[in-house]
C-alpha cells in the first residue's frame, strides 16, 4: 500500500502499522499500557499538519509512539510520586519467573529500551535504527552499550 496516495485514509495508515507499534510500544511501556501510548501517538501525528509531508511515515510513527512512550512515563513517574505519598493496603501480585530481568529492563531509559528492542527483537542494524528514532547511529550505539552494560550488572548483582 502506497502511503504518499491521497486515496489512503488514516485508518488504513493505522492498520497498516498497528501491530508493528503496539508491539514496539509493548517494549517502552509495558503490555497493559502499549495499545493507549500507539492510539495518542497515532491520533497525534494524523491530525498534525505536517504529516502529509512526511516522506519515511514508518519511521515518523515509530518516532512518535517513543516520544508518547517518553511523555507516558514521566507522568506515571509523577503519578507514582503522588501515590506514594498517600498510604494504602498493599497488594499483592502473582510471581514472576524472573523479576529481576523485568526490574532491570524496566530501569533502562525508554530511548536505550527502544535500541535494544529494534536491535535484538527487529534485527535492525544502527543505522536503521538511527533512522527510526531520528538520532545518530553512534548515539544508538552509546544507548546500546549504556543498556547492555546497565544490564549485566544489574543482573549480576542479583546473583
Amino acid at each position: 500500500m502506497r502511503l504518499d496516495s491521497p486515496a489512503v485514509t488514516d485508518a488504513e495508515i493505522y492498520a497498516e502499522h498497528a501491530t508493528a507499534l503496539v508491539r514496539f510500544a509493548t517494549v517502552l511501556v509495558g503490555p497493559n499500557d502499549a495499545a493507549d501510548v500507539v492510539s495518542s501517538a497515532v491520533l497525534r501525528v494524523l491530525s498534525s499538519p505536517g504529516w502529509t509531508s512526511v516522506t519515511n511515515q514508518r519511521s515518523y510513527l515509530h518516532q512518535a509512539v517513543a516520544n508518547e512512550a517518553r511523555n507516558f512515563r514521566r507522568g506515571e513517574t509523577r503519578r507514582h510520586d503522588r501515590e506514594t505519598r498517600v498510604p494504602t493496603a498493599s497488594v499483592s501480585y502473582p510471581r514472576e519467573v524472573h523479576p529481576e530481568v523485568r526490574a532491570a529492563v524496566a530501569r533502562l531509559s525508554v530511548r536505550q529500551r527502544a535500541t535494544v528492542y529494534l536491535a535484538y527483537w527487529e534485527d535492525m542494524t544502527d543505522h536503521m535504527i538511527a533512522d527510526y528514532l531520528g538520532i545518530s547511529a553512534g548515539s544508538v550505539r552509546r544507548h546500546l552499550a549504556r543498556a547492555r552494560n546497565h544490564l549485566r550488572r544489574a543482573l549480576n548483582e542479583d546473583r
